[in-house]
């Protein structure tokens, strides 16, 4: 390959990408949309499987949205260095396994990771040069509604939830991007997410993610 030739050979290193935000903010419907509609488009990405010790909600598949494990096991992932990332939330454990990520983006993959606040910054920390993007409700009576309509929690671990939010969005600015993900609008949701990971793939100085 000759100078001329390689002046329009872009290199285009994997994305470690960081889905955030509140409880109740759609992190999940918008994680499956954007991973359906990236494998549709050809792109390569993998979505990094968390453990968690919380119990298994209804709509929940073990392997496929989390990996369910006792806290002996996660304990014992811990002790063994398996992770990541991991942090105790509403008190139970959540964690990143460090092979799939590790596999993945040698394999030339982007990542795709739906973590809490708390682990995005412990992401940050390790990688500076993830991607992190939160996700809101485009207002707190909308992210109420949302939680009651799970109905998963009590009403005083509702209270929990919606004052962990608001401390939470005040975290906003340690984050790349902010997209609301209004009731009903989680196709244009997914379309501001893809956008933000195309335009990111065309910097002229890609983000090289070390960890």
């Amino acid at each position: 390959m000759n100078k001329a030739q390689d002046l329009y050979k872009f290199e285009q290193p994997p994305l470690l990408v960081v889905i955030s935000g509140t409880s109740g903010a759609g992190k999940d419907s918008v994680v499956r949309e954007l991973i359906e509609r990236m494998r549709e488009r050809g792109s390569p990405v993998h979505f990094v499987v968390t453990a968690t010790t919380r119990p298994r909600r209804e709509s929940e598949v073990d392997g496929v949205d989390y990996f369910f494990v006792s806290r002996d096991e996660f304990e014992r992932m811990i002790a063994a260095g398996e992770l990541l990332e991991y942090a105790v939330v509403y008190g139970e454990y959540k964690g990143v396994p460090r092979r799939q990520v590790e596999e993945a983006m040698a394999g030339g993959r982007d990542v795709i990771m739906r973590l809490d606040v708390q682990g995005a910054a412990t992401i940050r920390r390790i990688a500076p040069e993830a991607v992190l993007i939160f996700i809101t409700a485009s207002s707190e009576e909308e992210l109420a509604s949302r939680l009651k309509r799970r109905h998963t929690e009590s009403l005083e671990q509702l209270q929990v939830r919606l004052e962990a939010a608001r401390r939470e969005m005040q975290r906003i600015a340690e984050f790349d991007y902010v997209i609301p993900n209004p009731d009903g609008k989680l196709g244009e949701t997914v379309d501001t997410v893809i956008a933000v990971i195309v335009a990111e793939k065309h910097r002229v100085r890609p983000r090289r993610v070390r960890l």
